[in-house]
Parts: C-alpha cells; sequence; structure tokens
C-alpha cells in the first residue's frame, strides 16, 4: 500500500493526557513549515483522547494518525510510532508540551542546509527549549551551529539540560528502547548508544520546544516519585543509567570525573532498591571491566547511604509529624 511520505512524523505517544493534547495540537496547527504528519500513539487511555484525536482528524490541515494499545509503557508506545512512522525525520513530542511555531521550518533548514552526501554522518538536529515565560531550559550550545556526538556534547562540552529535536527515522528503527526492561527507561541510554555508533549531531542556538512542568495528581509521576523515594520506583532503568555511564561511558571519564564518581554511587544505590524489590538486573548487563569494577567498589559506601536516606524518607510519617 502506498502513501504520502513526509519530511517530519510528529510523534506523541500518550497516556490519558486529553485535559493536555489540546496544546500539542494547538501549536501544530500554527505551524509555517507543513510537510508533516501526526501519529498520536494511545498507550491504553481511558479517558476521551480517542474521541478528541478523530474529531482533530477532520478538521486539520496536516494528516493526524491515531494508533491504540493496551498499556505497555511510554517506550513501548514510543517504539511503536517509530516503526509505524512515514516522515523522514521523527519529532517526538510529549503529549503536554507545544512546538515553537517555527520549530519545524527551522529544523527542515538546518537538515537541508546539510550536503547530501554529510547527511548519512548525522541522526539529528537538536536545538533549545525554552519554559512558557521565555527562559531558556539548561545551558546553551557552545555556538549556535555546532556538530558532535550527543555523548561529547554532555560530557566534553558540560551542556546540561532539557534539549529537543528531531532524529531519523531509518536510525531509530535500529536503537529501540529496551521492552525487556519493565517501566520507565531513560532515553539516554538510546541517544548515546547511537552516539557511542558514531552518529553526530547538529547542534543549533534555536528554541524548537515549549516545557511545561507538570505538576499535581496528573502530572510526570516519574518526576515526582523521584523526589519522594528517589527512584525506587524506577529502580532498573536508573540503574541501567548508571551502569551505561561507568561502563559504557568510561572514555569519556577525563572529562568529567565528579559526574562518574556520582553514577558509581548510583549503581549501587539502584542495585540495593532492586533486591528490595525483588528485581534481577537486566540480562546481559551485568557490570564488567575492572576499572568500572573499581570504581563502584570505591563508590560502594555513598551509594549505601543513599540507598538508606531513600528508605528513609519512603518511611510514612507518623500522625502529627511536622516537616
Amino acid at each position: 500500500m502506498s502513501y504520502r511520505r513526509h519530511l517530519f512524523t510528529v510523534l506523541t505517544p500518550t497516556y490519558n493526557r486529553a485535559h493536555t493534547l489540546a496544546r500539542v495540537y494547538e501549536s501544530l496547527a500554527e505551524q509555517t513549515f507543513q510537510d508533516f504528519e501526526w501519529l498520536v500513539v494511545d498507550d491504553g487511555s481511558t479517558d476521551n483522547t480517542r474521541e478528541l484525536v478523530l474529531g482533530w482528524q477532520q478538521q486539520a490541515s496536516f494528516p493526524i494518525r491515531y494508533e491504540w494499545q493496551h498499556n505497555a509503557h511510554k517506550k513501548t508506545a514510543f517504539n511503536r510510532g517509530v516503526r509505524e512512522a512515514r516522515g523522514e525525520l521523527i519529532v517526538a513530542l510529549d503529549s503536554d508540551d507545544r512546538l515553537d511555531m517555527n520549530a519545524l521550518y527551522v529544523m527542515a533548514q538546518a537538515w537541508s542546509a546539510m550536503d547530501p552526501s554529510e547527511r548519512s554522518a548525522f541522526v539529528a538536529i537538536t536545538g533549545l527549549c525554552a519554559r512558557p515565560d521565555g527562559h531558556i531550559v539548561g545551558d546553551m550550545f557552545p555556538a549556535d551551529v555546532f556538530d558532535t556526538t550527543a555523548i561529547d556534547m554532555s560530557f566534553k562540552h558540560h551542556v546540561k539540560g532539557e534539549k529537543f529535536g528531531c532524529m531519523r527515522t531509518d536510525v531509530l528503527r535500529r536503537f529501540p528502547f529496551p521492552e525487556d526492561v519493565p517501566g520507565f527507561v531513560p532515553e539516554s541510554l538510546v541517544w548515546r548508544a547511537m552516539a557511542r555508533a558514531g552518529y553526530l549531531t547538529r547542534f543549533v542556538n534555536q528554541v524548537f520546544r515549549v516545557y511545561y512542568e507538570s505538576g499535581g495528581a496528573s502530572g510526570d509521576t516519574l518526576t515526582r516519585h523521584s523526589r519522594e523515594t528517589g527512584g525506587a520506583p524506577h529502580a532498573q532503568g536508573l540503574w541501567l543509567l548508571a551502569r551505561d555511564t561507568v561502563v559504557e561511558c568510561l572514555p569519556w571519564f577525563r572529562y568529567r570525573p565528579q559526574e562518574f564518581f556520582a553514577a558509581a554511587a548510583r549503581y549501587t544505590r539502584f542495585a540495593l532498591h532492586m533486591r528490595r524489590n525483588g528485581q534481577a538486573a537486566p540480562r546481559g548487563r551485568k557490570l564488567n571491566g575492572l576499572r568500572s569494577k573499581l570504581l563502584v567498589a570505591l563508590m560502594w559506601p555513598v551509594g549505601a547511604v543513599l540507598f538508606l536516606r531513600d528508605i528513609r524518607a519512603s518511611r510514612p510519617r507518623p500522625l502529627g509529624a511536622h516537616g
């Protein structure tokens, strides 16, 4: 079956976010660049998400596709969206944020500015996020146009904070999120794997995404639980990220040694949470390498203290106790 190929697929995995999805739709409707489709992958919502999206299909000036699946977590919905995407590039837009009105236009310009013979070396165009008041989230990049890997940008150039852009669909299909790990899996695991495979990113100091802090009962449960319990409900995913840092990213140790010591402590912290929860380490992802083992052993006491602090903080307070 033939279908029209777009430059972009805007991919939105969603779960019970009917109350915020309009923000995404409205930002897409005002885009100055229109060669895109919107693919909504509904991860088993029980609200009126379906009715909203089907209604927008009838009035939008751009194609909207709606895919429903039984609740299986965001990473699974994202993987499905990547498989179903009809765009050359994927823009993964959360169900509670919005794009700057010129975001797709600037991404398209940056992509077309590359020599076609060089594009195979790149996986992404990445820009900045801003809060609704216009303030930039985190750091800006070292130059207005800067080509490097995602790992180098983080460890070597010390750029921190939420970033956003588009990524090649064909490469994302080769680097799916691991679905054998229950619950949350940090996105950094996938971006780092692509960087270690040699793929470059073009970083540009342009705001692409307006970022809204989630809160309240309907907000970002990962953020909320992490603050309250040290991330214990997501121990496997956070342990995987710590392991990735101390094992796979060790060649970058000289740039940010303090981050590796902190990751080594988190390795023990979340390993202890996993043991307490009766969770085994994901298959094939054990600690290996002498330097990695020494680093973790050195920071084991710190990790144990952090674990004990998490346990103490998660215990319910007696009635009448005050903070």
